[in-house]
This record gives structure tokens, C-alpha cells and sequence, in this order.
């Protein structure tokens, strides 16, 4: 099962922090996934113009292709201005309209307050639903105050963050086996 985690800001390190301790989770859980931690941070991505993505070069091509190519997407995400930052809105205009079709997507969203807990229901889950993604239907919300020294201090967070991974890999693997049986179905 290839995995993509996805740290989808080029600023900040606290959803990159979060991002790491998920792929250390995945690992200890999940030997076997196939894992890559994309940090945008670390990529120079074109702004989508409207080509298919294969067209692209360079680090644009490399990171959608990634994305492209996962089964299971868990995306990481900070909350700026009460939206998700123009880096991961990005990585969404360009890919495929149908995109997430058969991959599994869960949610890790870091923010400065409770105030932006709701984003991902408003803005994220919208965009994921119309390009067809299998959603695990909770997330993580991590706040400031769970971060201290660079550090998730929180046994709380760090429990959800476990939990997600499971329940990822859970549905994941569900998904899979009724997508195989339906195949059955036709005999070839």
C-alpha cells in the first residue's frame, strides 16, 4: 500500500511536526506501507495553469505524480486566515477533477485556536468529497497550546494522531476488499 503524508504549507513547522510523528506511527503499526512525507516546504511547485499534471516538470510533476500514485493520503494542514494555505489548494487545482477516486484520505489540521476547528468541515472535506476521495470522517485538530519546543506535548493529540492511523489504514484496507469483491462479480 503506497502511502503519501502530505505537510502541505511552505511555512511554519508545527504541521510538519505533526507529519513526522504521523509517518513514525504508520511505521511502528505498518511495517510494511509503502510511506513518503511530502513537506511542500522542500518543493518549488508551479501554480497549477490549467495542463494535465503529467506536463508538468521538475518538482511539480514529482510531488503530483506522488500524490497521484498513493492509495492513502493523510494531509496535514495549518489553518492561515481562517483557510487552508494556497500551497495545499494548489497540490488539489492540479490534479484531475476525479483525483481521489479509490484513495483513502485522512486529516491532521494544526491552527493557533479552537476558533478554526470547523475549516476542515467547511473548506477541506467539500474539495475531497468532490474529487472523489474515501474520507476517514474524523480528524485531528492540534493547537498551539499542544506544541511546546518544537514537540507535541499533548498525550491526547498524540493518541488521536495513532488512532487516525489506524483508522486510515482500517478503511483502507475495508475499501480495498469491497472494491476487490464488486470485481469478483464479472468473472475476469
Amino acid at each position: 500500500m503506497k502511502v503519501v503524508v502530505l505537510s502541505g504549507s511552505k511555512i511554519g513547522s508545527k504541521t510538519r511536526i505533526a507529519m513526522n510523528y504521523t509517518v513514525n506511527s504508520i511505521h511502528k503499526k505498518y511495517p510494511n506501507a509503502d510511506v513518503t512525507l511530502l513537506d511542500l516546504a522542500l518543493f518549488d511547485v508551479q501554480f497549477s495553469d490549467g495542463r494535465n499534471y503529467m506536463e508538468y516538470e521538475g518538482d511539480t510533476k514529482f510531488v503530483i505524480q506522488t500524490v497521484m500514485e498513493a492509495d492513502v493520503i493523510v494531509i496535514g494542514t495549518p489553518i492561515f486566515q481562517a483557510s487552508i494555505p494556497a500551497t495545499l489548494k494548489n497540490i488539489f487545482d492540479l490534479a484531475p477533477e476525479k483525483a481521489f477516486q479509490g484513495k483513502v484520505i485522512s486529516m491532521i489540521i494544526t491552527a493557533g485556536s479552537q476558533r478554526h476547528f470547523l475549516v476542515a468541515e467547511q473548506q477541506l472535506k467539500p474539495i475531497l468529497t468532490f474529487m472523489k476521495a474515501q474520507m476517514v470522517s474524523t480528524y485531528v485538530f492540534i493547537e498551539e497550546k499542544d506544541f511546546l519546543r518544537k514537540e507535541i506535548v499533548n498525550d491526547d493529540v498524540l493518541f488521536r494522531i495513532d488512532r487516525l492511523v489506524e483508522d486510515t489504514f482500517v478503511l483502507a484496507e475495508t475499501y480495498t476488499k469491497i472494491l476487490e469483491a464488486e470485481e469478483a462479480k464479472y468473472g475476469f
